[in-house]
């Protein structure tokens, strides 16, 4: 009688639109195509405007990661410069040294190719935590595609102001889970019609630090990394904010501008409890604040996006 075990197949072949597993968004779909002794193959799809990274991993320095551009066109920020990339375009590193975005400048395609497991801890953990920032925002009264808002908004900031690749990536996943410390709060105090006792505000204002502590523990570099924003977003430029009352420069530019667009979109938003006022209410509120709440530079260059849009 044999004692050798089964082995699996050495031929997959998935037809289009098959994968063994896929994580979906609103903007994006990544598929994991095959998967052997670490090395994973996934495709991903990009809807115009959407974003991906990579990271820099330390505790794996012998890591290939790689792209392989199918369809559409890409931008990918580095900290040296954009760089575009179409069909045919090939990047590689071994390891990734630095933060890299890209961004779908259309519809697109690419293969990510990796000699570590990736696609379960990484992108099954992050869509597990934007649905559930999601969740806690629809029972805070918001809409479903307030975190998408908040993300969208302040990548448009961040750009045009000049961030560099590491600085966005920690704005994009920062500005999409700003509130996912909210999962934390009891909901007798989340989901209060009234006024907030002392206590309860109290806890409420935790929710920063909760969504930090939660970001931490992940173990994951860009989620690590986005943890500042997460607990900073509440603070303002004048001390005022919390958890930490920082004031200027003692809090990143990333939560400033976090903490900007956040604020519009909740003075504009109608949620079960208030009405939403105008546009032009909200802005002038903002204007009125420039330096005192909002950080001056951050103000000045959301208006020229908003008032242009």
């Amino acid at each position: 009688m044999s004692s050798k075990q089964p082995t699996k197949p050495s031929l997959l072949i998935l037809k289009n639109g098959e994968s063994i597993e896929s994580v979906a968004t609103k903007k994006s779909t990544t598929s994991l195509m095959s998967s052997y002794d670490g090395t994973e193959i996934i495709h991903h799809e990009l809807k115009t405007g959407a974003r991906w990274g990579m990271s820099p991993d330390e505790d794996t320095t012998d890591t290939l990661e790689a792209v392989y551009i199918l369809s559409g066109k890409l931008t990918m920020h580095t900290t040296k410069g954009d760089h575009q990339l179409e069909p045919g375009d090939h990047v590689a590193a071994q390891p990734v040294s630095e933060h890299l975005v890209f961004t779908a400048l259309s519809d697109s395609t690419f293969l990510y190719v990796s000699s570590k497991p990736i696609f379960h801890h990484y992108f099954n953990e992050t869509r597990e935590l934007e649905l559930l920032a999601v969740n806690i925002e629809k029972k805070d009264g918001y809409t479903a595609d307030h975190c998408e808002r908040i993300k969208d908004l302040s990548m448009l900031v961040g750009e045009k102001m000049g961030l560099n690749s590491e600085a966005l990536q920690k704005l994009h996943f920062g500005a999409l889970l700003h509130d996912i410390g909210k999962t934390k709060v009891p909901e007798s105090i989340l989901l209060k019609p009234g006024k907030l006792t002392s206590d309860e505000w109290t806890v409420m204002k935790d929710h920063t630090r909760f969504g930090a502590d939660i970001l931490k523990k992940t173990n994951i570099p860009h989620l690590i990394l986005a943890a500042e924003i997460v607990e900073q977003h509440h603070e303002r430029y004048d001390g005022s904010g919390y958890p930490k009352g920082l004031e200027k420069e003692q809090m990143s530019l990333e939560s400033a501008i976090v903490g900007l667009v956040d604020s519009f979109d909740a003075i504009t938003s109608d949620r079960v409890y208030q009405k939403g006022r105008s546009k032009e209410s909200a802005l002038a509120e903002i204007k009125q604040l420039r330096g005192i709440k909002y950080h001056p530079d951050v103000v000045d260059t959301f208006l020229s996006i908003i008032e242009n849009d």
